[in-house]
Order: structure tokens, then sequence, then C-alpha cells
């Protein structure tokens, strides 16, 4: 940001209440293929059981998206998106707005913080395959003309293996990253199993173990005895297993 700009805070809007959420990149594309009118689907905020519950439905006429390599012409989306909620009391964060003049002010205050997340179906598992393969490096083959006579000798450690150790040594310890990767890491982990130990955590995350056991105690929950005794499992409010999917895991040894 420029020091040249000013900003306004002649109609502070402070008291005004927003809410910062996280959407998946692909509906944030769709998004942008929205029509004149700029609707993009309905938000529906219900009351079940005492608990607030917030869920995103995607417009129909965005719900296909072209499937480049694919036989197929088009793909699917997922139209249902349950929040995942997080407090945002922790910190606090405000939305600006640049105007033509670049002219800065204050639009509000952060309330809440939330994660919109797909249901989890064939249609979004087709999706995420797609964003997988479409990021891994183009293998190139190449018919030589002779044979390859030059001679590697082998080395007892490449410098990057050296430099690594350097950076551990210099480090120390691990250091944080950015809660939200953090917790970016942890819902993926979770998609795929219901309970780790909290060592499996923090090797998975890489995180100071204090950092990570304040994240887990806002998501998750420790068994204290039964079969998964001494694991960490999400609260029931962050959970995205299938139907029928929790209790399989609960059954197997």
């Amino acid at each position: 940001m420029s020091d040249k700009k000013e900003l306004n805070l002649a109609a502070v809007r402070q008291n005004k209440g927003v809410w910062l959420v996280k959407v998946p990149k692909y509906l944030s594309q769709q998004w942008d293929k929205a029509t004149e009118k700029g609707e993009v689907g309905k938000l529906s905020i219900e009351k079940k059981q005492g608990k607030t519950e917030v869920r995103f439905s995607l417009n129909e006429e965005l719900a296909t998206m072209a499937a480049a390599g694919e036989k197929e012409e088009s793909l699917q989306l997922p139209r249902e998106y349950p929040f995942t909620m997080h407090t945002a009391s922790a910190q606090t964060l405000a939305v600006f707005c640049q105007g033509d003049a670049d002219e800065i002010s204050l639009e509000g205050t952060v309330v809440h913080r939330a994660e919109c997340r797909p249901v989890v179906s064939d249609s979004y598992m087709k999706v995420k395959r797609l964003q997988i393969e479409s990021v891994k490096p183009q293998r190139l083959s190449q018919q030589l003309d002779r044979a390859v006579t030059t001679i590697f000798k082998p080395v007892a450690n490449h410098d990057f293996n050296l430099e690594h150790e350097k950076k551990k040594k210099s480090e120390g310890k691990m250091v944080r990253a950015d809660r939200q990767v953090v917790l970016d890491m942890l819902f993926s982990a979770f998609e795929k199993h219901q309970y780790y130990s909290f060592k499996d955590l923090v090797d998975i995350t890489k995180q100071p173990v204090t950092y990570l056991k304040e994240i887990m105690r806002e998501i998750g929950t420790c068994n204290r005895k039964g079969a998964h005794k001494s694991t960490w499992e999400l609260k029931p409010e962050y959970r995205h297993y299938q139907p029928g999917e929790e209790e399989e895991e609960e059954k197997s040894p």
C-alpha cells in the first residue's frame, strides 16, 4: 500500500459486521461466469436443535464446468456447500475498499470466519482429481540419436541435502505456519481417517506442539477411553464424512 494513499474515516463502518469466507478455487472461477444480475447462488441460515447451520447452494446454470482433456464435454459440480464456522474473536480483521481516486475506506469488521466446503460426492472427487492432474508435470519422451557416454561420478552428499541440514540446524525448531494453512492440512488429513495420534498430527503439519494443540482443542477432541484411547478426532460440527463412513471406521479394528 503506497504511503500517498489516504484512509477515509469520515464514513467509518466499524459497526457493520461482515463475513470472511474461504471458498474452493473452482467455485470462485464459476462465480466469475455469472450473468449480468451477478446472482451466483443462495445462502440459507437455519436453526436446528439450537445450533445455527449455514449452507450455500450454487445456481444450476453455474454447476457445469468445462472438463479439459476429458472425453466428456462438461463436468457437473457439487451444488451444496455447508459452512464450517470458526470464531473470529481471537483477532481483529477488517475489510477495506479502494475507490477510483485511490481513497481507501473501511467497509466493516469481520464478525464470522467460515469455510465453504462441498459435500463429498462422486462429482466433487472427480473435480479434485482433475485439479491434481492439471498441476502434474508433463513427461517428455525423446529418442536419442546416439548412446549417452557421459560418466556420472557418485556424490557423497548433494548440495540440496547439505543446504537442508544447514537450514535445520540454523532454525533449531519448528516454525509456526499461518493458522489457516494448518487448518487446511488438518481437515485434509481427517478427510482420510477419523482418528489420529497427536504425534501423527505433528508429523503431518510439522508444527510446534503447543501451537498445534491449541488449534486441535478448537476443532477436535481427544478420546480418553475406549478403543480409540489417546487419539484425536474432529468435533461433530467439523466432520465431513459420507453417510456410513464414520460407523465403518469405528467398527474396524
